[in-house]
Formats: structure tokens, C-alpha cells, sequence
């Protein structure tokens, strides 16, 4: 265990780490680069969190009969923000997940959604063995140690296979192409209230399917927390 910040220090002196922004090295995200990540500012919809002047419901969501409590997220999908999502997701640098998560936790500390457990919303099976391992799940165990919040696995899974849900045009459709995509195959969650954590929000479809699987299961109240969101 000792060995672990030796280590660190000889990795980041054979592969520095650069700022996804501007190339800088130093961190993956450098101050500058940080000062313009493009925030979500209120007034926000109540329920999927996307900004609405008014501070109600926004028009989509009066007409949703939603079973997620709530979606909220620091960031809209652009930008900085955009980019160490995808590097995280696609570019193999599961070690951005640190940094991300620390985003969400210093998110947390003023804007605390009711949460027993963190569970990432997970990937089918075959997209999981491409990709090697599930982002989501990283962001959650990273942000579980920061806020000393437990992570739940294995309990919510996915097993159905869906298009992505950014190639889907309209949010009905969205909505459609998750529906069923999820369940929950244990208790462990009974009487919890959870929070889902994944990297982006598009609709709020996908949360939405899990949060109905997992109030399903057992869960009191499930809500969505995501790094950015598509405005």
C-alpha cells in the first residue's frame, strides 16, 4: 500500500498528464481550461434538469410520467466537459475518471440529492467486453470514496441491447428504445434511495428505464446524476 504514491510519481513522469482542452501538462483538465467548462446555471426544470427560465416543469416534462425522481448535472455536454467524456469513454484514459468524479463530488456538497447508494447505470454485456470496462462504474466508485457513499453492482443490469440513445432523433423515441432495457435482479436495493450515476444525459430516457427497474425492485426514490447534459 505504501508503494502506491511512488508509483503514481513514476507514471506521471513517463506519461505526463495533459490538460484534454489545451494540451497543457499538469492535470487533465488545467485551470484555464476549468474556468470556461460550460455550467448548467438555474433556474433549472425541477425534474430532468435542463434550464428552464420559469424554474417549473419545462414542456417535456408536464407531459412525462416519469419514474426518476430528479436528473441533475454540473455541466452542459460541450466544450472541455465534452471532451474528457469522451476520453473517458473512448479513448481508453480511465485514469480522467479521478478528476471527473471530483467534479461531481464538489457538485454534490451544495446541490445533495437524497442518496443511500451510488449505482451506475451499466452496459449489456457485449458493449461491456468491447469497451473493457463500464465508465459509469468508474465515475461511481471514485465518487463513492470521495463522499463515503457505498456502490452497488451487479443488482441493476442491462439485458437488452439498444442503439445509442444520440443517434435517436426524438425524445419519444429515446424513450421507446430503452423501455424494458433494464431490471433488477436482486433486494439489495429495497428500501434504498439511490443514485444512478452515468456520464451523459440526452433525454433522461435511459435513467428513467433504470429508475423504473429499480423501484421495482425495492427502491423509495432513485435520481440521476450525470457530468453533463445535452441542452
Amino acid at each position: 500500500m505504501g508503494n502506491f504514491p511512488r508509483i503514481d510519481r513514476v507514471l506521471d513522469f513517463l506519461f505526463p498528464r495533459r490538460c484534454v482542452g489545451c494540451g497543457k501538462e499538469g492535470n487533465y483538465i488545467c485551470a484555464a481550461c476549468f474556468r470556461s467548462m460550460p455550467y448548467l446555471a438555474p433556474p433549472l426544470c425541477p425534474k430532468c434538469g435542463k434550464p428552464q427560465p420559469s424554474g417549473i416543469h419545462c414542456p417535456t416534462c408536464w407531459g412525462w410520467h416519469a419514474e426518476i425522481d430528479g436528473i441533475r448535472s454540473p455541466f452542459r455536454f460541450e466544450g472541455v466537459i465534452r471532451e474528457a467524456i469522451h476520453c473517458l469513454k473512448y479513448r481508453n484514459l480511465k485514469a480522467i475518471s479521478g478528476s471527473l468524479a471530483q467534479l461531481l463530488a464538489e457538485y454534490l456538497s451544495s446541490n445533495p440529492p437524497p442518496a443511500q447508494a451510488l449505482v451506475p447505470v451499466p452496459l449489456h454485456p457485449r458493449r461491456l467486453r468491447e469497451r473493457g470496462y463500464n465508465q459509469s462504474g468508474l465515475l461511481a466508485y471514485k465518487l463513492g470514496k470521495l463522499i463515503g457513499l457505498p456502490v452497488i453492482e451487479g443488482s441493476l443490469v442491462r439485458w437488452r441491447e439498444t442503439p445509442p440513445q444520440a443517434r435517436t432523433a426524438t425524445a419519444a423515441a429515446r424513450r421507446s428504445n430503452v423501455v424494458g432495457a433494464f431490471s433488477c435482479r436482486d433486494e439489495k436495493l429495497k428500501g434504498k434511495q439511490v443514485l444512478l450515476i452515468d456520464d451523459v444525459c440526452t433525454s433522461g430516457a435511459t435513467l428513467d428505464s433504470c429508475a423504473a427497474a429499480l423501484k421495482a425492485g425495492g427502491a423509495i426514490s432513485v435520481w440521476g446524476l450525470t457530468l453533463a447534459r445535452e441542452i
